[in-house]
C-alpha cells in the first residue's frame, strides 16, 4: 500500500512506524510517589507547594503504536523525538464506524479528511504489521528519547513512502496552523438565525442579536 521498507540501520525520519511504544499514563490529581520510607500519594499542585519539585512516582505504560512528526532535520540530533500515536480508524473518526460500504469508506476517507485535521488515514497492510484501517492521532503523542529510539529501530516496520510522507507533511503542518473560529460570527442577525437552526449551540456575539 502506501508503506516502504526501511533499512535496520537507516536513520530515523519523519514518517517511520514503530511498534511497542511506551505510553505513559498518570494522573496529577492522584500520584504515587515513592521515597526511601515509604510510598504516598499526593497531588502534583501539593507536591510544588510543598517545594518537592523533584520526585519519584510510579506510573503507568502501555505498549502502542506510533509515527515520528519531529522533521528530519531534528530527528538527526534532537534530544527527544515527538510520535502520535496510531488507533484504529473507528475510534479517531466516529464517521468511519458507519462506513461498511466501499462508496462509504471512500467519503470518510476523502471527504471527511479535508474536514477533520486531527489524524491521518493509514491503510491495511498486514505486511507492514497494519492489520485494520488505522489512523495517526495528533492529539496523542509520545516523547521519547532519541538514543533510546535508535536502540528500538528493530521494532520500525517501514515508513510512509514519498506520495504518503509528503500529503503526511502537510497534514500535520496544517493541524498545528488550524486556527480555531466561531464561523457565524460575521453573520447578521437573519442569517444567524438561519444558520442556529442547523447548528445549535452557536451562541452569538455580543454585536449579534437574536430575535
Amino acid at each position: 500500500m502506501i508503506y516502504e521498507r526501511v533499512e535496520p540501520g537507516a536513520r530515523i525520519r519523519q514518517g517511520d512506524i514503530f511498534l511497542c511504544l511506551p505510553r505513559i499514563d498518570f494522573s496529577l490529581a492522584k500520584l504515587p510517589i515513592v521515597s526511601d520510607t515509604a510510598t504516598e500519594e499526593a497531588s502534583w499542585d501539593e507536591l510544588i507547594d510543598e517545594g518537592r519539585n523533584e520526585v519519584t512516582a510510579i506510573v503507568g505504560m502501555k505498549a502502542v503504536t506510533g509515527i515520528v512528526i519531529t522533521q528530519d532535520c531534528d530527528a538527526v540530533r534532537a534530544p527527544q523525538i515527538t510520535l502520535c500515536e496510531i488507533r484504529p480508524f473507528g475510534s479517531v473518526e466516529p464517521n468511519a464506524k458507519q462506513a461498511a460500504k466501499p462508496s462509504s469508506r471512500v467519503s470518510v476517507i476523502t471527504e471527511q479528511s479535508k474536514k477533520n485535521l486531527k489524524w491521518f488515514y493509514l491503510p491495511p497492510d498486514p505486511a507492514f504489521s497494519i492489520a485494520e484501517r488505522m489512523a495517526a492521532d495528533f492529539r496523542i503523542t509520545i516523547s521519547v528519547m532519541r538514543e533510546d529510539l535508535e536502540t528500538l529501530r528493530p521494532r520500525r516496520v517501514g515508513r510512509l513512502n514519498s506520495v504518503a510522507d509528503e500529503h503526511f507533511r502537510e497534514r500535520l503542518s496544517e493541524f498545528y496552523r488550524r486556527y480555531p473560529v466561531d464561523e457565524w460570527y460575521a453573520l447578521d442577525e437573519e442569517e444567524l438565525q438561519k444558520y442556529a437552526e442547523s447548528h445549535p449551540g452557536s451562541e452569538p456575539f455580543p454585536w449579534q442579536k437574536l430575535a
